[in-house]
């Protein structure tokens, strides 16, 4: 049996009497991400006093919670510690040829290294750490202060969150949602209409008696007005669960039904398969030891779409909604998938080969606390990196890192468009070569905050985040974030003062990769 009451975002518990005494450091790093955990040891290694507050229960966030096969673009372009996680893992599945790293892995061999990475540097680790708010003194934060009254004052602070709530705690401007492609000269910004992946291969009645509008629309479609092709709005693109399935029959744990569990919210997948359509468990990209992670593909799978966008900017109890949602839905195809008389016996019989692990998330219910928050708050600072930069139409003369894979938006909506339902957001552009990422994306505007760096919710337009949003890239932002962190304390300056020849020299030492040159 499954205990649902285990698999949750956010748990509120009492708030302590008064505020503990504050945990002063060098550097306080918000968000124990893989993003989080390659700054400490960053910052650990440059000899800075590191602490990790981290919102969860779990190290290495998406990295350690389902991605097991993430996306990279090119290999070539991953350095330094980010590339030390992945040799790490190849070390534990007995790699010994070529550089010896290992790109798929599985849930719990990921949040085994980056255990390991907090016990060998000596990290210190605080989790069930929420938010409550910033306190800032002449533009710098000098403490935050959790919801059951820890604080953390400290020089430096790091945003690694998924969500940037440090960010938007201490005043940074951020922006939510697609801009339009006439903000930043782009051509793949704002709405999207037609891609030729995820969309539907055959025509479904979006209406709950189908040809009849005026029957109401079925669960999972928007009366949303289409909106043109470039337009921005804020549109988020979906989220999902990347699932950690298993087809080996002693570790196998068959799906079960989420609570409250309604068959009516598949309908659309029903009529779909029904039009002949099956394809959306057809993404399982596989991973040792029997096992896979599954993704979103076609028309109608995993991706809740257009149910997420009050998630970058919701209260935490509004999130923990959201979470039992996506987690319902995810599930709940799932159970369907496997058990509903509407769906071929073949197909039920081809989901039911799969199940949860029994050797994964033993403190979730077999299942991953980590919702795939493909975007949320995005901060806007001096410099914005966009499609331009992806495409190598613009070149930037600071860079921290490389970004190599493609141009990648999920879609946004789900809506009608001439009696037939249409998701509308996708994007797949692959960019010419690895491009640069800008320093100044990953701090604030100096008059906004000078002791922040944001290596996850950087400056990008919507876009460009698709391509940049890979946990290896958060990895290597995470270290070159730490980097600047401690040459900014040892020279006394705000973060957007550093000497960036000091932060270059000092990345290439530490095998960061910064420059893509063609052999």
């Amino acid at each position: 049996m499954i205990d649902f009451s285990k698999i949750k975002y956010y748990e509120k518990s009492a708030p302590t009497e008064a505020i503990s005494p504050a945990s002063r450091t060098d550097l306080c790093i918000y968000g124990a991400s893989s993003a989080g955990l390659a700054a400490a040891v960053q910052a650990t290694r440059m000899g800075l006093k590191v602490v990790v507050a981290e919102f969860g229960q779990r190290a290495g966030g998406l990295s350690s919670g389902g991605l097991g096969a993430t996306d990279i673009g090119n290999k070539a372009a991953i350095g330094g510690i980010s590339r030390e996680f992945y040799q790490a893992i190849g070390q534990h599945y007995g790699i010994t040829e070529g550089d010896k790293t290992q790109w798929t892995f599985e849930p719990h061999i990921a949040e085994a290294v980056y255990l390991d990475w907090i016990q060998h540097f000596g990290i210190e680790v605080h989790f069930g750490q929420q938010l409550a708010s910033v306190q800032k003194e002449n533009g710098k934060i000098v403490r935050i202060v959790m919801e059951k009254g820890e604080s953390y004052e400290a020089d430096m602070f790091i945003d690694a969150t998924y969500e940037g709530d440090l960010l938007a705690a201490a005043g940074v401007s951020y922006h939510v949602g697609r801009e339009a492609n006439s903000v930043y000269r782009e051509t793949l910004n704002g709405i999207q209409f037609g891609s030729p992946n995820h969309r539907f291969n055959a025509d479904v009645s979006p209406y709950v008696i189908p040809g009849k509008p005026d029957s109401g629309l079925i669960y999972g479609v928007s009366d949303a007005a289409p909106g043109v092709q470039g337009q921005g709005d804020r549109s988020v693109q979906a989220y999902n669960f990347r699932i950690c399935l298993t087809d080996v029959p002693d570790n196998r744990i068959p799906f079960p039904a989420p609570p409250n569990y309604d068959p009516d919210k598949f309908t659309l997948l029903a009529r779909y398969i029904q039009a002949g359509v099956w394809d959306a468990l057809r993404l399982h990209k596989h991973m040792p030891n029997g096992k896979t992670d599954l993704n979103n593909y076609g028309g109608v799978s995993t991706d809740h779409i257009g149910m997420n966008f009050d998630w970058p900017e919701g209260s935490y109890t509004r999130r923990e909604e959201l979470f039992q949602d996506h987690l319902h839905y995810n599930l709940g195809m799932l159970y369907f998938l496997s058990n509903d008389e509407r769906v071929p016996q073949s197909i039920r019989e081809e989901v039911r080969k799969w199940g949860l692990p029994a050797d994964e998330y033993g403190t979730s219910g077999h299942w991953t606390p980590q919702l795939y928050i493909r975007e949320a708050r995005r901060m806007v600072s001096d410099y914005i990196m966009t499609e331009n930069e992806c495409r190598g139409y613009r070149t930037i003369s600071d860079p921290v890192g490389l970004a190599a894979y493609q141009m990648d938006s999920h879609n946004s909506r789900r809506i009608v468009l001439e009696g037939q339902c249409v998701n509308e957001g996708n994007v797949e552009i692959a960019p010419t070569l690895p491009y640069p990422i800008s320093y100044r994306s990953i701090v604030p505007k100096e008059e906004e905050c000078i002791n922040l760096l944001v290596p996850v919710c950087l400056s990008s337009s919507h876009i460009a985040y698709g391509s940049i949003r890979m946990e290896p890239v958060f990895m290597i932002l995470g270290q070159s974030a730490a980097t600047a962190a401690a040459l900014a304390l040892e020279a006394g300056v705000a973060v957007q003062n550093i000497d960036y020849n000091a932060l270059r020299k000092r990345l290439l030492e530490d095998n960061q990769v910064l420059e893509w040159t063609i052999a």
